[in-house]
């Protein structure tokens, strides 16, 4: 009995990834949720100031990979804004073997507009770094390749709140103070949802906490939905 009970036991692993000049602490209310639910959790600290995305790739691949090793179940992601980019620079070159699903909340897909008006300025370049160049909305050909079409399940929460005024400005609406709705958007996707909150909060909102589970779980959003 025993035996049956314990083959039939399943563990899927949830690596979380913060967003630019972030760290994984950003992430603990809603890796405490994932815990909760019944997953285990990888919560990754990267140099996301210091190098560029294949860079940042290959930085976080042996700890993914050992963590992909340890499960007997499925490898899913949950990405907070740059982190989604990272994720599908990743899943790109490393695929896990049991790859399950990605939850992507304010990842610029389509890039940032407030990273296209401040891409040239010192003070940007010298804070967010190489990747900061890699959130424009117009890429190069090499930023492109790291980028391609996506051939999993990918559900996306985007915020339409915002609590930066002046950036707010450079962005068309409705946005999440950082990043567009429109923007987060990524062909392919499995499932989008709006939730009523800003872009630093989106991991710690409580109904975007509730849907990624639930997108976790079913591969698709509640339609219990808070949205305008």
């Amino acid at each position: 009995m025993n035996e049956r009970r314990q083959a039939a036991f399943t563990l899927d692993g949830v690596v979380l990834l913060h967003g630019i000049s972030r760290t994984a602490r950003s992430l603990r209310r809603m890796e405490l949720a994932l815990k909760a639910a019944g997953f285990a959790t990888l919560n990754l600290d990267y140099d996301s100031r210091r190098k560029p995305l294949d860079a940042l790739a290959e930085d976080i691949h042996p700890s993914l990979d050992q963590f992909a090793e340890s499960l007997d179940g499925s490898v899913n992601f949950v990405c907070h804004s740059m982190g989604g980019l990272l994720a599908r620079v990743y899943l790109a070159r490393h695929r896990p073997a049991r790859l399950g699903r990605v939850v992507m909340l304010g990842t610029p897909n389509g890039g940032s507009e407030i990273a296209d008006r401040l891409k040239n300025l010192a003070a940007y370049r010298a804070y967010f770094g190489p990747a900061g160049q890699q959130l424009v909305t117009r890429r190069d050909a090499a930023t492109s390749a790291l980028l391609p079409p996506i051939d999993y399940s990918a559900g996306i929460i985007a915020g339409n709140r915002s609590v930066y005024p002046i950036t707010s400005m450079a962005l068309p609406r409705p946005h999440d103070g950082r990043v567009s709705v429109t923007n987060t958007r990524l062909e392919g996707m499995a499932d989008h949802i709006v939730i009523r909150t800003s872009h630093p909060w989106l991991v710690r909102n409580a109904d975007a906490i509730a849907q990624t589970i639930a997108f976790l779980r079913e591969g698709q959003f509640s339609t219990n939905r808070q949205v305008d």
